[in-house]
């Protein structure tokens, strides 16, 4: 799998972008977000997934992993190919679409063309409990105050920790910590009261 591709962008349109690394030219097809965010850089990194049909293999590009998140799970939707997907993400931005899922909004769903009123609803009702779940874990997530807290939290989760009772040990520690402490004595610490 292609992770991302870093290069020059040596062809630029608002449907696609032709990126050079390591002397090799990737063809990337992309959203209107992203070409408005790379439409004046000469050189970058994107983000890839690989959509593999019978007939063709085809690079998809995107500027952030919130976008490429969004059309993954657009894409697990029953009758929301890739095309439908792309064009939602050209018509509105990621956080949009996932408002708009999570409020179940369908008529703002509706307005994106090629997506009619079945359409939004199934998006809705397969996406509202995935991307709500997942919009949770960013905010408990986004609460930790610098890296070095958001470091211990995702190490105490790795090891297999509770995230509720990581984050509340990792609280606990931090009124302790002096400030030079490292990541490593910080979940050490936590272990101990966990």
């Amino acid at each position: 799998m292609i992770a991302f591709i870093r290069g020059d962008f040596v062809y630029k349109t608002p449907a696609l972008v032709h990126i050079e690394a390591g002397g090799v030219g990737y063809e990337l097809q992309i959203s209107l977000n992203t070409y408005s965010r790379i439409e004046s850089l000469e050189k970058g990194i994107l983000l890839t997934y690989l959509h593999i049909r019978e007939d063709a293999h085809i690079l998809y590009g995107f500027f952030d992993k919130a976008e490429k998140e969004l059309f993954i799970q657009l894409i697990s939707v029953s009758g929301v190919g890739t095309s439908t997907a792309r064009m939602m993400l050209s018509t509105m931005k990621p956080d949009e679409i996932t408002r708009a899922i999570l409020q179940g909004n369908a008529p703002q769903l509706e307005s994106i063309k090629g997506i009619g009123k079945k359409s939004a609803e199934r998006i809705i009702l397969e996406l509202r409990d995935k991307i709500g779940k997942n919009k949770e874990e960013t905010n408990i997530s986004s609460r930790a105050s610098n890296t070095l807290e958001q470091d211990a939290l995702n190490a105490l989760i790795t090891l297999g920790i509770a995230r509720p009772a990581a984050e509340q040990a990792i609280r606990k520690i931090m009124n302790q910590v002096s400030g030079t402490d490292k990541v490593e004595d910080i979940i050490k610490k936590a272990l101990k009261i966990l």
